[in-house]
């Protein structure tokens, strides 16, 4: 079995990105970047597929008794992930998993709350979407603490809570039989922080990453990525975005210790050269430094 999934990653690797398709009815441009909407679907093998809408990702798994969805993304996403679904399987979504409240990840599960699809997510995503709710967003009908084992199939899908990282409410999912994590948001290979890090705590955000790599896994599925980014990487991405995270935090310390508490002075002073070549370096680096300038300023 592991040399079969070696064998797909490679193939996976290799073709970053399979069966890429335009929606015919979608807007002509991206919210961003104004290039074509997209989306595409990646088979992984044994039943694990990549679906891809734009930058954003989740992981869909096919059974003999029916499918498990994660992220839902959007309405218009969800109904393109559906359609993708039918192509493979006539079986049913059974569960739609959350991994966290933040509703650029999880809009859109109502389609299938409307074929009877259960939602699962963590406790605190239950107050989270009270606080803001919507109609194609459903509240999660099974809920848990720390993990959850969510069997279906002969498969099995691992949640795990790490405690606040980003929100409070993520969870972290994994395939035990091939060993690979599905990382939202605190995981992005090569590419550095969301601009001013919403909803960002830097320090629990490192915890988290650590006790992640103390886990066993081979791969890692990250819930975001552009076209021309593979779908599934190496577990070394989860290091790699903890020591960016390290190194930044530890160059926006030594800025200030040495006198410089000025936000609009460190956005132009501080630089991380080893990491020139990471998505967004130019652009988001700046309001990277801002955010940890506050974490170390006002205790945010």
């Amino acid at each position: 079995m592991k040399t079969l999934i070696k064998t797909m990653v490679m193939l996976v690797l290799l073709l970053t990105s399979t069966s890429v398709m335009a929606a015919s009815n979608f807007p002509t441009k991206e919210p961003v970047g104004g290039k074509p909407f997209g989306h595409s679907v990646t088979n992984l093998g044994n039943g694990l597929y990549v679906f891809r809408w734009w930058v954003y990702r989740n992981i869909f798994l096919v059974t003999n008794e029916g499918v498990i969805v994660t992220d839902p993304m959007n309405p218009k996403a969800a109904r393109l992930l559906q359609s993708e679904i039918r192509k493979i399987t006539d079986q049913p979504v059974k569960y739609v998993v959350y991994s966290h409240n933040h509703h650029d990840h999880i809009s859109g599960g109502s389609i299938f709350k409307e074929e009877g699809a259960k939602f699962v997510g963590h406790e605190n995503v239950v107050k989270e979407l009270g606080d803001h709710p919507s109609p194609m967003t459903p509240v999660p009908d099974i809920t848990f603490k720390d993990r959850y084992t969510l069997k279906l199939g002969g498969r099995t899908l691992e949640l795990e809570y790490y405690g606040p990282n980003h929100g409070d409410s993520l969870v972290v999912m994994r395939l035990p039989r091939e060993k690979i994590l599905f990382i939202v948001d605190i995981v992005t290979p090569r590419r550095v922080a969301f601009r001013i890090m919403p909803d960002f705590w830097p320090d629990e955000w490192i915890r988290s990453l650590k006790e992640i790599e103390a886990t066993d896994f081979d791969y890692v599925i990250s819930g975001h990525g552009p076209e021309t980014q593979p779908a599934i990487d190496p577990a070394s991405v989860v290091k790699e975005q903890r020591v960016y995270l390290e190194d930044l935090m530890a160059a926006v310390k030594k800025a200030m210790d040495t006198g410089s508490h000025n936000p609009d002075v460190l956005r132009k002073t501080v630089k991380l050269p080893k990491y020139k070549h990471w998505r967004y370096y130019d652009k988001w680096l700046p309001m990277n430094i801002e955010r940890i300038w506050a974490y170390y300023h006002m205790g945010w």
